[in-house]
């Protein structure tokens, strides 16, 4: 009998269930004093909804028969300062995520319960409420489809005109939290995935695409960050300043990503309003000042930062709009110049002049370079044709270019930074141009202008040979460009090993274009730094003999030829910010304090034992393993056309005897504690200051260039055998060795410096 009186209820009974919705419904008020027993009805519901939708359809009936998101409405609207709505929306973002079945979600989003729990007013100033707010508006996204996303929208005549889960969501949209803005921008892409043409007309149509134009307007801020960052003044290149670098060049990346996602759906008004937005309020005011082609408009970056954007845009964002828009003002003031020469008479035909105009007319880019009538609406073929050659010879943007002779002209726009002196620019620069030449969106008027395309099909515009020959810019610049690089390869002291790298990196990039092939010149001047690399990891030598210089020249030949083979889209164009950042001017010549720090401190981890040098004379060491490597490489390239694999063969005396060969390995392979053979140590005896005087072998190891000192101490039982106490580079000395006929064994050593 009292069993039965006291029997344990089912939790997850209909008949609980309806239990709990009139206990809810009982709640008049919703204040501190019984806010904790709502949340308990609150969760007793969501957890029996969420078993009844997988395990018991009379469940979700009676969900739907008593109405119960109308309950969670109706808690909402009468709560007083209880602070209720965080767990309220908690448990309906966990109900609405474990929701499998499509009458249970098409049931939520129906009835207007959804948008009314979105829309009402809630107080996100107090307390943790935005996240909670967030995570429930990300939970009904990942859910909506195209049968499901018209329950969510207010439709007049075909026509959005409120959608509150989107705009809502986009309040929050510049908000502090990392995580809640990361929730928008899922939020978002769930909804521009979903293919409702309706919406897509609402999100690209005033004002709620105000959005795309805000988020530029943040990039932009975040690029003058990270400009202000890269131009600071200080005297060191702190880790603290490289990692701030670093965390603004991320946040810039990751929203660079945020609109890669938006343009990868596909559809053509999102795109159209995306592209536009990142054109007209980033590209443009940083590429026209940086090109004097029109003045800053308030928005300015200095030359290398502005170069590092427009290329972090082309390898993250890209595709063929953007890629084209950026190519056309690139090369506008030389496209001009030879479209000049051919109004003008100086070549064969004349009406391949109007194919770059084309060009600017398909992009619609024509009003960016002053090229329209007063009529800027009217942007037709005629409109352009019969405005252009007036415009080409009239006082227009051409006349801020000089036109007496092709030099003038490569002291401006992009060229003037391929041919400064300053090789960060040249490096930035040239990165920019070979991002585009190998772009496969690129346009084949574009690709035969910059000259380096592998394939420059000029037949889509009906451009003459001479015509695309003249205005090829970097193949007609390639001497200079290689000149250039190479100076930069030969001038540079062994503390900016890095700067030889990255030089390294575009020589071997434009050698391939052109076939590795190199004037005289050109090769005199890299023979010249070939044999200054190899001189001054000789002087840095020094007569030195250990251990570490062979495994170490092995890591630097593989840590090199990774660097040379990077492809261009792995490259991150970051390194120029890097290296203009870490540039200091101190006697004319350049050094880097950081870069100098930082080598010191691996060489010293590389080379522990090296104690007849100082820190900076191992850096110094290191850094010229760096340059020699890179030298070889590049040699190897230029002769044959490819890198080398293994260049370091392993050296031997002569043929050697099972039994020697296997003494070699276990006297190189020794380690403190190990066992090893004594037939070729020298007994002595050695005075200890905290052992005495003992017994003690002296085995020299030699193996190539090479070699190292073994202390052993004999075995108690196996008298060919010893225990190793003590191993040493030979490090200081000239040593030579004599191997006798006889007896390969028997090893004479002269130690020119004593030490003992």
């Amino acid at each position: 009998m009292w069993r039965s009186v006291w029997r344990s209820i089912d939790r997850f009974s209909l008949q609980h269930f309806k239990y709990v919705i009139n206990e809810l419904r009982q709640i008049k008020v919703v204040d501190r004093n019984n806010r904790e027993v709502v949340i308990d009805l609150l969760q007793s519901l969501v957890e029996i909804v969420t078993y009844g939708d997988r395990q018991d359809p009379m469940i979700f009936e009676c969900f739907m028969e008593y109405q119960v998101l109308a309950e969670f409405v109706r808690v909402l609207k009468i709560s007083r300062n209880s602070r209720i709505e965080a767990p309220l929306l908690q448990y309906l973002s966990i109900m609405i995520q474990n929701m499998g079945s499509e009458q249970a979600i098409y049931y939520c989003l129906s009835n207007d319960y959804i948008n009314k729990i979105i829309e009402h007013t809630y107080e996100f100033d107090a307390g943790d409420l935005a996240p909670y707010y967030m995570s429930f508006l990300r939970a009904v996204s990942n859910k909506i489809n195209r049968d499901t996303l018209c329950l969510l929208v207010k439709v007049n005549r075909d026509v959005v005109t409120s959608f509150p889960l989107y705009t809502e969501a986009l309040k929050f949209a510049h908000h502090g939290e990392k995580m809640i803005q990361t929730a928008v921008r899922a939020l978002t892409l769930n909804i521009f995935n979903v293919s409702d043409d309706m919406v897509y007309q609402f999100v690209a149509t005033p004002p709620a695409s105000k959005y795309f134009s805000d988020l530029v307007h943040s990039l932009r801020e975040k690029c003058i960050l990270l400009d202000g960052l890269v131009k600071a003044t200080e005297e060191t290149y702190t880790d603290q300043k490289k990692r701030d670098i670093l965390l603004e060049s991320d946040k810039i990346i990751d929203d660079m990503y945020y609109f890669k996602d938006i343009l990868s759906v596909g559809e053509s008004r999102l795109s159209k309003v995306v592209s536009k937005d990142l054109l007209s309020l980033l590209v443009f005011p940083i590429l026209l000042p940086l090109l004097q082609i029109r003045q800053s408009n308030g928005f300015h970056v200095s030359a290398v930062t502005s170069l590092y954007i427009v290329s972090q845009l082309l390898q993250v964002v890209g595709g063929k709009n953007i890629i084209n828009y950026v190519a056309v003002v690139l090369l506008y003031p030389y496209m001009t110049l030879h479209i000049r020469d051919a109004i003008e008479g100086e070549t064969t035909d004349a009406s391949n002049a109007y194919s770059f105009y084309n060009l600017l007319h398909e992009l619609e880019i024509v009003k960016f370079f002053s090229l329209k009538s007063e009529g800027e609406e009217d942007m037709n073929g005629n409109h352009v044709s019969a405005h252009m050659e007036s415009n080409a010879s009239s006082n227009s943007d051409l006349d801020s270019f000089p036109m007496d002779g092709d030099t003038c002209v490569e002291r401006k726009g992009i060229l003037a930074y391929i041919n400064s002196e300053n090789h960060i620019l040249l490096f930035a620069s040239l990165f920019l141009l070979l991002i585009l030449a190998e772009n496969k969106d690129l346009d084949s008027l574009m690709a035969s202008a910059i000259g380096l395309s592998e394939m420059q099909d000029t037949t889509k515009y009906d451009i003459s040979a001479s015509l695309v020959g003249k205005s090829n810019i970097l193949m007609r610049l390639m001497p200079q460009v290689l000149n250039a690089l190479l100076k930069v390869l030969a001038s540079q002291a062994p503390s900016c090993a890095l700067i030889q790298l990255h030089t390294g990196w575009f020589l071997q990039k434009l050698l391939s274009f052109q076939g590795n092939r190199l004037n005289d010149h050109h090769l005199q001047l890299f023979n010249t730094s070939y044999q200054r690399s190899c001189e001054r990891l000789q002087k840095e030598l020094d007569g030195g003999w250990f251990d570490q210089i062979l495994e170490t020249l092995r890591d630097e030949w593989a840590n090199c030829k990774t660097a040379l083979e990077e492809p261009l889209q792995s490259k991150n164009p970051l390194f120029a910010l890097e290296l203009a950042v870490c540039q200091q001017t101190t006697d004319g010549s350049t050094t880097s304090s950081k870069f100098s720090w930082q080598t010191m401190v691996d060489a010293v981890k590389v080379f522990p034992a090296l104690n007849w040098i100082d820190a900076r004379g191992k850096a110094l060491l290191l850094m010229d393993l760096h340059v020699f490597t890179l030298h070889v490489q590049l040699k190897t390239f230029i002769v044959k056309g490819n890198l080398l694999e293994n260049p370091f063969l392993e050296l031997t005396s002569g043929p050697a005897t099972d039994s020697e060969i296997s003494q070699s390995s276990d006297l190189s392979s020794a380690s403190f504690g190990s066992e090893v053979f004594l037939g070729s140590g020298f007994p002595c005896r050695i005075a200890f200051s905290n052992a005495g005087v003992r017994d003690i072998y002296l085995i020299p190891v030699a193996r190539g260039i090479s070699g190292k000192l073994i202390l052993a101490e004999k075995h108690p039982f196996r008298s060919q055998r010893g225990v190793v106490i003590a191993i040493a580079p030979l490090a200081g000395l000239s040593v030579s060795f004599d191997i006798g006929k006889a007896d390969s064994q028997i090893v004479f050593m002269i130690l020119m410096r004593s030490t003992f």
